[in-house]
């Protein structure tokens, strides 16, 4: 077994691919509708969208496999980034480089592969669209063609998970959007000495709410919950759903006690729609607050990941009090 060589580019292009932000997402139907799509066209047991890490190929999008990624050494599309045009392997069994790879030798059995090169505007490759099948076959012309046209479908909705800065549901910025936003926010108070402070909020529950009332519910939740917020904080503060049940808020021109301030009012606001909404459980969040120590913690991340530990310090110190979230009314 040949294992595949590293890009001439290769940490620029792991950057690349890192600063995407979309390894261990959620999957997201824009991409499981290419691999259908791939795997109906031609005929195949598998297709995937396969993003190629350091030491790992992960899978955006799958049909035809239960697991979400395998070792990069032992990978085909670890091979397929490596050139610009479609790598392809009719038989395995009679190719030096796989004959012996546990994919070939083991499930799911490999025995045909095409992988067309996934770019990205800077020219990375960063992983590939490719079908696979347990029987070779070869891949006539118009066929890598109609593979290539997927794969430029697939390369889109790439460079729109990186365009993308709000979050579909609360519409607020997102992650990608936060940092983008906070980053040049904190940059300028570092420069005119401006105090500031950011706010890490998680929603308590919120996964018993998903499990009990359904996930429509739960979006409603989320949706309610980053009203608040807007509503609680300055129309100055940047605030962002990070993610899952994960907000954060950054705070120009405020201490920390400023910034508590505004969580009093958050709180007030939440009680106060727990006590009209009626809806069978109540609202309620954890909060760590950092206010920047220049030449400390002025970037983002050190801020985001020492007011995200402050909030858990505080969630374990809640934990042996009171029911939260989910608990249902007690009249």
């Amino acid at each position: 077994m040949k294992s595949p060589g590293l890009p001439r580019d290769e940490s620029t292009r792991l950057a690349t691919l890192h600063s995407i932000d979309i390894l261990d997402s959620s999957p997201e139907e824009r991409f499981d509708r290419l691999t259908r799509l791939a795997q109906r066209m031609f005929r195949v047991p598998i297709a995937l969208v396969s993003l190629i890490d350091e030491d790992r190929q992960w899978f955006k999008s799958c049909v035809g496999l239960d697991v979400a990624e395998t070792p990069r050494d032992i990978s085909f599309c670890g091979h397929a980034i490596l050139g610009d045009e479609i790598f392809l392997v009719e038989n395995a069994l009679l190719d030096e480089r796989f004959a012996d790879n546990p994919l070939v030798t083991g499930a799911p059995h490999i025995r045909f592969y095409a992988g067309c090169p996934l770019h990205y505007f800077d020219g990375s490759r960063l992983g590939t669209l490719c079908i696979i099948d347990t029987k070779s076959r070869t891949l006539a012309p118009e066929d890598r063609l109609a593979l290539k046209d997927l794969a430029e479908l697939a390369e889109r909705e790439l460079a729109a998970v990186e365009l993308a800065t709000l979050d579909d549901l609360t519409g607020l910025p997102n992650r990608r959007g936060f940092l983008t936003m906070a980053e040049k926010a904190v940059n300028l108070c570092d420069r005119e000495s401006i105090p500031e402070s950011l706010v890490f909020l998680d929603l308590d529950g919120f996964k018993d709410i998903n499990d009990r009332y359904g996930h429509a519910e739960g979006d409603k939740a989320l949706l309610t919950f980053a009203n608040l917020i807007k509503s609680s904080f300055r129309k100055s503060d940047i605030c962002a759903r990070l993610g899952g049940d994960e907000f954060a808020a950054l705070l120009p021109k405020a201490t920390a006690a400023l910034a508590k301030e505004s969580i009093v009012r958050l709180r007030e606001s939440v009680a106060e729609h727990n006590a009209k909404a009626q809806a069978g459980y109540d609202l309620a969040f954890s909060e760590g607050i950092v206010e920047v120590d220049r030449g400390y913690n002025t970037t983002i991340e050190a801020l985001l990941s020492q007011a995200d530990a402050k909030m858990y310090r505080e969630k374990r110190k809640s934990a042996s009090g009171a029911d939260v979230y989910c608990a249902p009314h007690r009249e």
